[in-house]
């Protein structure tokens, strides 16, 4: 006759016992899951205590796996020859140590570099002529950049060669004031003039570039619409189309303007056009003076000039 070991309170039913050996015992489910846990069940213990001793060792198991998986994983790191650590803020030459024992360190691996610039130099030295060039009359330079060199090119490149013409531009000017300074002729001061004419270049194609643009967009040459108006003394502008508050037959401050002008003003106009004109030409016979007076001072480059 089987008899019940264990009366506590919430105690499942125990497994049945032959007292004369004619039937087996049973293993309990944590002896057949591991054997080296089998020990023998006393008489009157509470089952909930032993599930409890049951689930602590099967902690402990879970704890042990999980440390052995944490010493693979970091001698294959090892091996691999990476650092352990996680990458710092998205950044892949910046690695955090995170076995650091009192805190986060950050670790360069390689010199980032996001922006692409020039030669480095330190100081203000590129506001200085190359020093190979210091005490020569003349120094060697290109041709300015004509507007068809300049319309084949992207607008990335025309911003990238604006700053380059900036800097050269920055330095010859420094170069022209120290030869003041000294008292002392400008070597090729030609090259600021070159500078000078590619830069308004650059501005005149990405003008261009922007007229093009707004006309296929909107189909207007200008920024904000309008159109040509004249004033009361005949000078032609671009009147900008403006939003008021009010309707224009209502606004004072509108009906004051004069869009037109009078018959008897026609005259002044043709003396304006005249005194613009004549300011052209004798700007004309200046320049074409000193060119010739250069030419008699430098015959030598006057022949050159001319060879060109």
């Amino acid at each position: 006759m089987a008899a019940i070991a264990g009366t506590g309170t919430g105690a499942g039913p125990a497994a049945p016992l032959s007292r004369g050996g004619g039937e087996a015992r049973r293993a309990p489910s944590w002896e057949r899951a591991d054997p080296s846990l089998s020990f023998r069940r006393p008489r009157g213990t509470p089952s909930a205590a032993l599930g409890i001793v049951g689930g602590a060792a099967g902690a402990m198991a879970g704890a042990g796996a999980m440390a052995a998986l944490c010493r693979s994983l970091t001698g294959a790191l090892r091996l691999s020859g990476a650092r352990p650590g996680s990458t710092a803020a998205g950044l892949p030459g910046l690695t955090l140590n995170l076995f650091h024992k009192n805190l986060v360190k950050v670790e360069p691996l390689y010199q980032l570099k996001f922006l692409h610039t020039t030669l480095s130099r330190r100081g203000l030295e590129e506001f200085f002529d190359d020093p190979r060039n210091w005490g020569e009359k003349t120094v060697k330079s290109g041709d300015a950049w004509n507007i068809k060199q300049l319309r084949g090119k992207s607008s990335e490149d025309l911003h990238k060669l604006w700053y380059v013409l900036l800097k050269e531009k920055n330095m010859l000017l420094t170069l022209e004031q120290e030869s003041k300074r000294q008292l002392r002729p400008m070597p090729s001061p030609e090259r600021l003039e070159k500078v000078e004419k590619s830069m308004k270049n650059i501005d005149l194609v990405v003008r261009e570039r922007e007229i093009a643009l707004r006309l296929l967009q909107t189909g207007h040459e200008k920024p904000a619409p309008g159109e040509w108006r004249h004033d009361f003394l005949g000078r032609t502008y671009w009147y900008t189309y403006k939003e008021w508050p009010i309707p224009w037959y209502l606004n004072k401050k509108h009906k004051k303007k004069k869009f037109y002008y009078l018959p008897h003003v026609n005259h002044f106009i043709r003396l304006r056009l005249e005194k613009s004109l004549r300011r052209r030409a004798r700007r004309q016979n200046l320049e074409r003076t000193r060119r010739k007076v250069l030419e008699r001072k430098f015959p030598h480059l006057a022949i050159k000039s001319r060879s060109q």
